[in-house]
């Protein structure tokens, strides 16, 4: 795999090498797309545990469903910071280990040799849970390529995968001497106002801003260090064939707006019989939600991301610049917000 020069990994082919049996294509999950399919059913879902749910994303239903699992002696995989605060996905054999998974990640995480470690764990019929992005389980499934009983997978619901370059460089730029956490999404101030919060390893905070105020999570939002194929991703609208789906229930207070409480709630989508399996005697609160109304709401579960016009500049302007392009970005003005969703 090797860098671009944005920053994301691409296979590279060793010509002198290859003996040319087309394998890679077999398996490669966007040329050989699964079919869409709708979920069985759908729920409003947040733990009942409001520390584990504050420290969560949206509603902590995860941390319930690996708790699950690994009460049944099984392992999940799942993406976490490794000390160089770089994005990986590793895996917890414990319950007091899946701490590490909980919150989102707003940058492609480095998959390494996890497959071929699913793989082995599932052939010594051992459970496995494997949480990641569509892709992510398209890609594993077809790297499989066959069924396995004793695996369920997670997806998460993406807007598209930042660029781990730009992610390094951000870091170095804030100069924090010590680090201890990092929440892309913290809910201290509530659900819907997080902030990208930095604690040092006394768990004080380091650096806090609002997310629509901090500079990374701006270029996030307005998809300008997405990676380029999430323009064009090969795996949504049920296309990665997950067991479960999991998302913000935004539009909640359309439905069901005695249910939040500004904490988070999940939106979960059960797909297969597997997906109803694991879901059964949770301890959760739940309630039954309407598919294709509650979707226009959380359109990444069935559309990929719009590449806006400025990427290009934006990219063009980091090859000359560095990383101060990024934070001579601004908010657009109510002005330029209106054109946008007039014209896109």
């Amino acid at each position: 795999m090797q860098e671009d020069n944005e920053g994301f990994l691409y296979p590279l082919t060793d010509i002198d090498k290859c003996i040319d049996c087309h394998l890679c294509e077999q398996v490669c999950p966007c040329i050989n797309q699964m079919e869409p399919s709708n979920p069985i059913e759908c729920y409003a879902a947040k733990n009942n545990d409001d520390v584990i749910r504050v420290l969560s994303s949206s509603g902590g239903i995860f941390s319930v469903l690996s708790e699950r699992v690994i009460s049944e002696g099984g392992i999940v995989f799942g993406a976490a910071f490794d000390n160089e605060l770089k994005v990986v996905h590793t895996f917890a054999e414990k319950v007091e280990e899946i701490s590490v998974f909980r919150g989102s990640k707003y940058v492609q995480s480095y998959l390494g040799d996890t497959f071929n470690l699913v793989e082995t764990v599932l052939k010594s019929s051992r459970k496995v849970l494997f949480s990641g992005t569509p892709c992510q389980i398209a890609g594993l499934k077809h790297f499989l390529r066959k069924e396995y009983d004793n695996l369920l997978t997670v997806e998460i619901v993406c807007h598209g995968v930042p660029s781990p370059k730009i992610w390094r460089e951000y870091l170095s730029l804030l100069q924090l001497k010590s680090i201890g956490s990092i929440s892309y999404k913290d809910k201290s101030t509530g659900w819907r106002t997080s902030s990208f919060t930095i604690k040092d390893t006394n768990q004080k905070v380091v650096f806090s801003e609002k997310v629509k105020n901090n500079k990374y999570m701006m270029a996030f939002i307005r998809n300008l260090t997405l990676r380029p194929s999430c323009f064009s991703c090969p795996a949504k609208a049920g296309k990665s064939h997950a067991d479960i789906t999991l998302a913000d229930f935004w539009g909640i207070d359309h439905f069901m707006p005695e249910l939040n409480d500004n904490k988070g709630i999940s939106f979960v989508c059960v797909n297969t019989p597997r997906g109803e399996a694991l879901m059964q005697n949770l301890n959760i609160i739940k309630k039954m939600a309407d598919y294709q109304e509650t979707i226009p709401y959380n359109s990444c579960i069935f559309k990929s991301t719009i590449e806006p016009q400025e990427r290009k500049r934006f990219w063009d302007d980091y090859g000359k610049y560095g990383i101060r392009v990024l934070m001579s970005l601004k908010n657009p003005s109510i002005v330029e917000r209106i054109i946008k969703r007039l014209f896109g």
